[in-house]
């Protein structure tokens, strides 16, 4: 995956850039081959005789013009096409994504392009007075996927399968002999073969049957099959896992600084199956501590470009719906070679500090280790230490449902730990760290993964205490690489300003509720926390959140380093999740590297890693979501005609959407269904408004509702309002 061979450059390359820049320059000037040398300070005639190839190669490609015969012109071309990816909206328009202004391309002139494919557009103004610049798909370069997911609906002598949806205008024709074993009302997989030029729908064949539609397991599936995340390894990937040598030699111990004497124990959620993160302590002299940050060394079992590398790579995270984990990489590694389970010798890599009473870091070591967890705990059973700041764990917070004691060393350790990171975390919000404390939404499952409740997390400080401790280590590791010098190729992850005009529309939003947002310079960070922290508990906490959150930019992975907007921090990585995230296996990889003292790496093949990482991570979460999106509606499914109290949370010319308050539910009450008045919808204030009586429904009122309908197939809730 790191390529530290570049190729070096044709010296004709450099001349053809020097010619072509001397035309641009000059655009009103004529040259010939002979003036041009002498410009661009060539005298060889060897490379006399290569100013004549290159200027044929730039009139064959219309660069410049020959106007007469030996003497040549820049020409200026108007450039009327524009290649990207497509987008394709709810309404069945589309947008050509660009850097900067997007193009709009209407449904007529989609040209059977689909949702993210990269096409070649012919570009058009508009005739309105913005002047949007619009286009028409004229070329298809390369579809974004092949197979989709849909409902079988059987003909005599052909079928269909049913794949509209919100980004999807067209239903698949499969004929007869490829419909197979499938069944009417059955959901598919079906690949796209061909789309032939008269043919309204795409041919396609079915590769897959996933069984009746509404069943828990078809439907997570579908999630997978939409996002085009795999759900399986092959069976070459497993075995090429299963013959891993699992032995934990004593010659390889020998390279590495060993921390199994240390006290080390892991955190992790009660459900955690992979443990990839450690923390050990230590008591030195004058109330100084040593503390280990101990990550699976996934890179010692993953050999660069193995089977298991290019897969993980493909990969590049794990995927962690309701009712599963589609891992990263293979069980036998996740779960069980990679993963730091308690009284096992382990590798890793470690990030090692020594820290004051006051949190000050007065050294730190990066380095391959060798650990012996002492104890695994769960967030439940430390937080329990944390508030009681006592030995005793009882029945009902413990792991295995018993009662038990823990050693005064581990209590000092984990009180000490926790001080520490409160001073880490208080740090990081003086210097403008933003401070979400989001409730995340959770089910209880049955055996037939049905959601029987809805559960709402949220981070306490053992929690935190993990936090401050990986966030600790990711930004000391980037601050490391980032001093090297001569500069190196690294991968970092950033997070930019957000976006001004979103901005400016939560100041219009919050104020509606009483709160102030100034957003002025470097006081916007602490007047967001102020909202932030204002809001906790309140009805609009969930909605103004995710308002938050929709006003900042995406974090990614990067090689040019910005800094991280939303963490207050100059340099940071990922490096504490290599199990479920390929970047942290590649951070492993470029800190060793540079450890050993090898050369710069080639920054070009590490930024496509970056590039197809933070797409992958992106995907993944949204699949993520349409998981929690589904399991509502499931939950929501016996609950027709129960009424409920909620808070508008989105307002558009289609109707209300609102959020039922006490399980986060969403649903929305159409505008046709809202029946007292004729309403018409005010974007600016985010509200609709009767005609005829002014009432108003805004963004973040409270409501009462009545379930009208939940459909699992199509995946929405729908509220009437209760009078």
């Amino acid at each position: 995956m790191i390529n530290i061979n570049m190729r070096k450059k044709k010296i004709s390359k450099k001349n053809q850039r020097l010619i072509l820049n001397l035309f641009k320059n000059n655009k009103n000037k004529l040259f010939n081959f002979k003036q041009i040398s002498s410009k661009i300070g060539i005298k060889d005639s060897n490379e006399k005789n290569e100013v004549i190839k290159i200027l044929n190669i730039l009139h064959s490609s219309n660069r410049i013009f020959k106007e007469k015969e030996g003497k040549y012109k820049y020409l200026e071309v108007v450039k009327n096409y524009e290649e990207g990816t497509i987008e394709i909206t709810n309404s069945g328009n589309g947008y050509l994504l660009m850097s900067g202004k997007d193009i709009f391309i209407s449904k007529q002139n989609i040209n059977k392009a689909l949702n993210n494919d990269v096409v070649k557009v012919y570009i058009f103004k508009r005739r309105d007075k913005k002047e949007n610049i619009s286009g028409e798909v004229v070329e298809i370069l390369k579809r974004s996927k092949q197979e989709y997911v849909g409902i079988l609906s059987k003909r005599k002598e052909f079928g269909f399968v049913l794949t509209r949806g919100p980004k999807m205008y067209t239903d698949i024709f499969v004929s007869e002999n490829e419909i197979k074993k499938a069944k009417e009302g059955e959901k598919v997989v079906v690949k796209i073969t061909e789309w032939p030029e008269r043919a309204q729908s795409p041919f396609g064949k079915i590769i897959k049957v996933l069984g009746k539609p509404g069943d828990i397991n078809v439907e997570m599936d579908e999630i997978l099959y939409d996002y085009n995340l795999p759900n399986k390894f092959s069976n070459e990937i497993i075995s090429s896992a299963q013959s891993i040598d699992k032995r934990i030699l004593k010659s390889e111990i020998k390279k590495r600084r060993d921390f199994r004497q240390t006290l080390t124990f892991t955190i992790d959620p009660f459900s955690a199956k992979d443990f990839d993160d450690a923390i050990s302590y230590k008591l030195l002299d004058d109330g100084i501590i040593e503390v280990g940050i101990h990550i699976a060394d996934v890179s010692y079992y993953v050999k660069e470009n193995s089977l298991l590398d290019n897969e993980a790579y493909k990969r590049a995270t794990s995927v962690y719906l309701v009712d599963r984990v589609v891992p990263m990489l293979p069980e036998i590694l996740s779960n069980n070679l990679c993963s730091l389970k308690p009284k096992e010798d382990k590798y890793t890599f470690s990030a090692v500090f020594n820290i004051d009473e006051k949190g000050k870091i007065l050294s730190e070591w990066f380095g391959r280790t060798v650990i012996n967890s002492n104890k695994r705990f769960t967030y439940a059973e430390v937080q329990k230490i944390i508030e009681t700041k006592n030995n005793y764990i009882d029945s009902n917070t413990s792991l295995t449902n018993e009662s038990y004691n823990i050693s005064n060393e581990i209590l000092q350790a984990i009180l000490d730990l926790n001080k520490k990171a409160k001073l880490y975390r208080r740090e990081r919000l003086s210097k403008g760290a933003l401070s979400f404390d989001r409730v995340e939404i959770g089910f209880k499952l049955n055996k037939k993964k049905e959601p029987l409740n809805v559960e709402f997390k949220s981070s306490k400080e053992a929690n935190k205490l993990v936090e401050e401790f990986m966030l600790l280590a990711n930004k000391k590791v980037a601050t490391f690489v980032e001093k090297q010098k001569p500069k190196k190729s690294f991968l970092y992850r950033v997070h930019d300003y957000p976006d001004d005009d979103k901005i400016k529309n939560l100041k219009e939003v919050v104020n509606t509720f009483g709160y102030e947002l100034d957003i002025s310079g470097k006081k916007l960070t602490k007047s967001l926390n102020t909202l932030l922290k204002n809001i906790k508990g309140k009805a609009e906490q969930n909605m103004i959140d995710t308002l938050v959150l929709r006003c900042m930019s995406k974090a990614i992975y990067t090689t040019n380093n910005i800094g991280h907007y939303g963490l207050a921090f100059d340099n940071y990585t990922h490096f504490t999740s290599p199990i479920r995230r390929y970047p942290d296996i590649l951070t492993h990889r470029l800190l060793q590297h540079y450890i050993d003292g090898k050369k710069n790496l080639d920054q070009n093949i590490l930024e496509e890693a970056c590039v197809h990482s933070s797409y992958k991570e992106q995907l993944s979460t949204k699949a993520e979501r349409a998981s929690i999106k589904y399991m509502q509606i499931k939950y929501m499914e016996d609950k027709i005609g129960k009424k409920f109290k909620g808070v508008i949370s989105g307002v558009t010319d289609r109707g209300i959407y609102v959020e039922i308050i006490e399980n986060k539910c969403e649903g929305m009450i159409s505008i046709k269904d809202i029946n007292d008045d004729q309403y018409f919808f005010d974007q600016r204030k985010h509200q609709l408004e009767g005609y005829t009586f002014g009432n108003k429904y805004k963004l973040g009122d409270t409501i009462n509702i009545i379930v009208k309908k939940a459909d699992i197939i199509n995946r929405y809730l729908d509220f009437s309002i209760l009078n």
